[in-house]
């Protein structure tokens, strides 16, 4: 890949997008269950979450396909459908935990694994589909 000196780089990916078709169900899960903490929930548009250093953005796809009603904020509009994906950083032994406690509530695990460079990454759904994986930061060194 040719690098261009005179274009910055991004430095970090400061928020992530998934579109759900039920916020409430998406906020039991994103919230209640994982324990993510919120930081805003708008009406039925949309609730947002701090993760770390970054923001998980969780859309009614529906809602964010409307054109923006405050013109003092002119967010076009944007989506997506069909499921996503969003990857979540946790130790081993916190993947191990994060396993219990989602078969306690009786969330399928879609795939557990040991990636080639040895980090390990768990893998389940949201209530919309949406791909979920639980993953220890080395995954991509």
């Amino acid at each position: 890949m040719k690098v261009t000196p005179d274009i910055p780089a991004p430095s970090a990916i400061l928020e992530a997008a998934l579109y759900v078709d039920d916020l409430d169900a998406a906020e039991r899960f994103y919230g209640d269950l994982l324990g993510l903490v919120r930081i805003q929930r708008v009406a039925e548009r949309h609730v947002f979450y701090r993760v770390g250093a970054s923001i998980l953005l969780i859309f009614n796809a529906d809602k964010t396909e409307e054109p923006p009603s405050n013109p003092d904020l002119p967010v076009p509009p944007h989506g997506a459908r069909g499921p996503g994906h969003v990857c979540l950083v946790l130790t081993r032994p916190e993947i191990d935990a994060m396993r219990k406690h989602l078969l306690d509530w009786n969330i399928p695990v879609d795939a557990e694994f040991d990636w080639p460079n040895g980090a390990r990454s768990l893998y389940v759904r949201d209530p919309s589909g949406n791909s979920v994986e639980f993953s220890e930061g080395h995954l991509w060194d």
